[in-house]
């Protein structure tokens, strides 16, 4: 839950620049109602159940009509109690006996009253009612009663579905995914009256669905070592990610070795070295220059020697327009396969959330020359809009390992679509 919270919180502007798109799209052509109260009423919306009339025989008098000092008079069979002329106890107190010892004379006969109609029961008032609107009144709090709010809704119609279109364009998702996000929005939903707060669920729904799929962590294998090698282009995170991910898997009990391929840049083997160091794995380096594909097989047979469960290989980072360096990184994943043909077992792309729809042509480049088998997107915290990653989603069906929106530990996480899509989108849970 910290996680999601935080997701939230760094998607912020991508949530908020979306929910500000969508109430501008609903205020255009929308109509303000009365939205339904947010607690249901206490009493029941159907009418009242008529008061059935009394049966005569137990039908009593009105309060009113009977004599406040005198009891209620009792029908009794027509029997005469004998009277004791000699009584063996003393006389009966007046709450006991009735007041005149005499016989008890013929009841006069009861006059029955005729049933009457009920009195009219007043309606029951609810918050629609104008009493209701202007002043509920503190009985009115008490049992949960609220001022009705107002919502605005728009007709879902071409023109509201166009600007929807555009919308979630501009959110980085693409024109393909948005056309098809939209399609599936409106179906069965065409012509109807929808708010902005249903639109954002509507959306998050649709979102999570498409997602769902390509939600899965990183496979482990049996195989040891198990080879990861982390591809991407430069500043994408590469190096922060591998620190991250070694640390998480030594913490879950794994083995980890991790090379450092970038020997182009002094920088990552020591930002390599603080990770290892911090999560007490270690990193094998070799001089500044050296030939990234020789490490990476001396790194193998190294990891092979320890025993260890998974061997991280970090590569320089590269455009997906130079040749030369994807010819590179072609050779290193040559390299490995003659230590083991299976290698590498793991290809994971880490992706700059900020490039927006770049990342689809560096999808596209490295999963033909590296046989990418799994994604990972980072800086989701920074100017990122976030419809890039439902973008690659719909478009390549790659596995999304794990995203990231910090430079923490804790920062790095397992994709969840359903969070994703709220954070997203806004949405309330």
């Amino acid at each position: 839950m910290a996680f999601l919270k935080k997701l939230k919180d760094r998607l912020f502007k991508s949530s908020s620049k979306l929910e500000e798109g969508l109430d501008a799209i609903v205020q255009e052509g929308g109509e303000a109602e009365v939205a339904e109260p947010s607690t249901p009423d206490p009493q029941p919306e159907k009418e009242p159940a008529p008061i059935p009339p009394a049966a005569p025989e137990t039908t009593a008098p009105a309060p009113e009509e009977v004599p406040e000092p005198e009891p209620m008079p009792v029908s009794v069979p027509e029997v005469e109690i004998p009277v004791d002329p000699t009584p063996s106890r003393p006389p009966a107190t007046p709450e006991e006996t009735p007041a005149a010892p005499e016989p008890m004379p013929e009841p006069a006969p009861i006059e029955v009253p005729q049933p009457v109609d009920p009195a009219p029961v007043p309606e029951p008032t609810t918050p629609d009612t104008p009493e209701e609107t202007a002043r509920p009144g503190f009985l009115g709090r008490i049992l949960g009663r609220s001022e009705p709010k107002t919502v605005v809704r728009r007709t879902l119609d071409d023109d509201m579905l166009e600007q929807l279109e555009e919308l979630l364009i501009a959110s980085d998702m693409g024109v393909d995914t948005a056309l098809r996000v939209s399609a599936n929005l409106a179906e069965g939903r065409f012509g109807k009256k929808l708010s902005t707060e249903e639109i954002q669920r509507l959306l998050s729904g649709e979102i999570a669905r498409i997602m769902e799929p390509v939600a899965k962590p990183m496979p482990l294998y049996a195989r040891k070592p198990q080879v990861v090698l982390v591809v991407g282009v430069n500043g994408s995170g590469k190096t922060t990610t591998i620190g991250k991910l070694a640390s998480q898997f030594r913490a879950a009990g794994k083995s980890v070795v991790i090379a450092a391929g970038d020997t182009f840049r002094a920088a990552a083997v020591e930002q390599l070295q603080v990770w290892g160091d911090r999560a007490g794995v270690p990193v094998l380096t070799a001089p500044e220059g050296s030939d990234p594909a020789s490490l990476a097989f001396d790194a193998m047979e190294q990891a092979q020697k320890d025993g260890a469960d998974l061997l991280m290989i970090d590569t320089a980072g590269r455009l997906q327009n130079r040749a030369d360096l994807m010819e590179e990184l072609a050779k290193i994943v040559r390299v490995i396969r003659k230590k083991d043909p299976d290698a590498p077992h793991n290809t994971l792309l880490v992706l700059d959330a900020t490039t927006g729809q770049n990342a689809l042509s560096q999808v596209e480049t490295f999963r033909d020359l590296a046989d990418v088998s799994g994604l990972v997107m980072t800086k989701l915290d920074g100017t990122a809009k976030g419809g890039v990653l439902v973008a690659l989603a719909d478009r390549f069906g790659l596995p999304i390992h794990a995203i990231g929106v910090g430079e923490q530990i804790d920062d790095l996480q397992a994709f969840d679509p359903e969070d994703f899509a709220q954070a997203l989108t806004g949405a309330s849970t």
